[in-house]
């Protein structure tokens, strides 16, 4: 057991991984511009947490084994980069399924818990691979036209299998170790070979990224937040890859096939709703902000508006609250957030963030899209002009205005705004995902029982 520090992260990157991006294989990952923000903040939280010598291991591979294990666990999410946090949510999602699997199948069981450690030992990041291509969507995988549409078993052999698809939507899959490839839903009979779950290393041959990113291609003063917090999202292509049967999780039993998918919604749902409920602080400050700034923040509907984010937030923060206070152990001592509390508080968080967005924009005004360059106030003919007619009152000079709309752009209007806005709703399942499972664990029958009491049926 050892941790890795930035300079040995920065090495094992070089490992002969297949990564593609704008039309070109990158061979050289830490000076690709697409590449250098997400491998620095990844460094960094390396190098936050290096320790040096043997039997160490970070903080993000502890496992709740309390109420209060779990409390510290989502402080600790919001300050670690995006790859530490889903690396720490994947694992748990894979001990969650564990834990229901172990009585069926404990084989499985045992290899996820050495996996976990083998991750744990080697200071590892991990992804998790969940989303198929899923072609026609008003057909089965079975019956796809292209069989290859959810990823599958194209050859079972006495070591292993071998697996053929695509997974999209992986954040940060290009600068991470390890692929954690599960069912995107529920499987039936008759679709055995679509009921995989496996782990799979980056470089491994027949893996290949086709990557996306938000991050800005201009002045970075012009971004302040993307500039500095920006992801690579990977299109992963699985070519016939060969996984050991160490490495397999799942491998045709459909009764299972569903497990995963519904721990890494639990795990990824309790740490959206931590992020969102940071995020709804967030804009709340920026819509304050920008109403002071503007000189508006005492009109009753702007006030109205601010005053609905502020419950916005505040009710996203007891959901989460309300999660981990009922949290409920394992057989193993394993501790899982609740899924009623955790389901419902995403649910709210992502169906209203857009909202929330909406408010900010109308407190802000059109300023938010058009307001000039930060290039331009350096412009010696035309910058004390724009500084001029953006000032608005005394200690409210134009580049302290300007910066404040470029923010609120960046941060909710441009390509990073964006990316948040369809994130919100998509990370962890849509809405409808959430709502099923909210049902299934909502307590209906003492609803009903209360019902029939109001109406003397009882």
């Amino acid at each position: 057991m050892a941790m890795m520090n930035r300079s040995q992260y920065l090495a094992s990157l070089d490992d002969g991984r297949r990564i593609f991006a704008e039309g070109d294989e990158i061979k050289d990952l830490a000076t690709h511009p697409q590449f250098a923000t997400a491998i620095k903040l990844v460094g960094d939280g390396y190098e936050a947490h290096y320790q040096p010598g043997a039997d160490v291991s970070g903080p993000y591979f502890k496992i709740p084994r309390s109420r209060e294990d779990m409390k510290g666990l989502l402080k600790d999410l919001l300050d670690w980069d995006m790859v530490t946090v889903t690396t720490s949510q994947g694992l748990l999602a894979l001990l969650t399924a564990a834990a229901r699997m172990r009585p069926a199948s404990p084989e499985y069981a045992d290899r996820i818990e050495a996996y976990f450690e083998y991750c744990r030992d080697n200071d590892l990041r991990c992804v998790q691979a969940i989303t198929d291509a899923k072609g026609d969507r008003r057909l089965p995988p079975s019956k796809q036209d292209d069989p290859d549409a959810y990823t599958r078993i194209v050859e079972r052999r006495a070591d292993g299998i071998v697996i053929r698809g695509a997974k999209l939507h992986i954040s940060s899959a290009s600068v991470s170790h390890e692929l954690v490839v599960m069912p995107t839903k529920n499987m039936k009979e008759g679709e055995e070979d679509y009921a995989v779950a496996c782990a799979i290393p980056v470089n491994a041959p027949g893996v290949r990224i086709v990557n996306t990113n938000y991050a800005p291609r201009e002045r970075e003063e012009d971004f302040p937040v993307s500039a500095h917090h920006n992801m690579p999202e990977g299109f992963v292509i699985l070519d016939d890859v060969f996984v050991p049967n160490e490495r397999i999780f799942l491998a045709g039993e459909t009764r299972h096939s569903a497990t995963f998918a519904h721990a890494l919604g639990l795990w990824e749902r309790l740490g959206g709703t931590a992020h969102m409920s940071e995020y709804g602080d967030t804009l709340v400050g920026l819509a304050q902000l920008i109403a002071e700034a503007n000189g508006t923040e005492k009109i009753h509907h702007i006030r109205e508006k601010i005053a609905e984010m502020v419950i916005y937030t505040t009710l996203v923060r007891a959901g989460l609250e309300a999660a981990i206070a009922n949290a409920e152990p394992s057989p193993e001592g394993w501790y899982f957030p609740n899924e009623l509390f955790t389901n419902a508080a995403k649910h709210y968080a992502a169906a209203d963030f857009s909202l929330m967005v909406r408010h900010l924009h109308d407190i802000g005004g059109g300023s938010i899209v058009t307001a000039p360059s930060l290039r331009d106030l350096e412009n010696d003919e035309v910058g004390p002009f724009v500084k001029k007619y953006m000032a608005t009152k005394d200690g409210i000079g134009g580049e302290y205005r300007t910066r404040l709309f470029h923010a609120i752009r960046d941060f909710t209007a441009d390509a990073y705004g964006g990316w948040q806005l369809v994130t919100m709703i998509q990370s962890g399942g849509g809405l409808y995902a959430q709502r099923l499972v909210a049902r299934k664990h909502y307590d209906m029958e003492n609803a009903k029982g209360l019902a029939l009491k109001l109406a003397g049926l009882a």
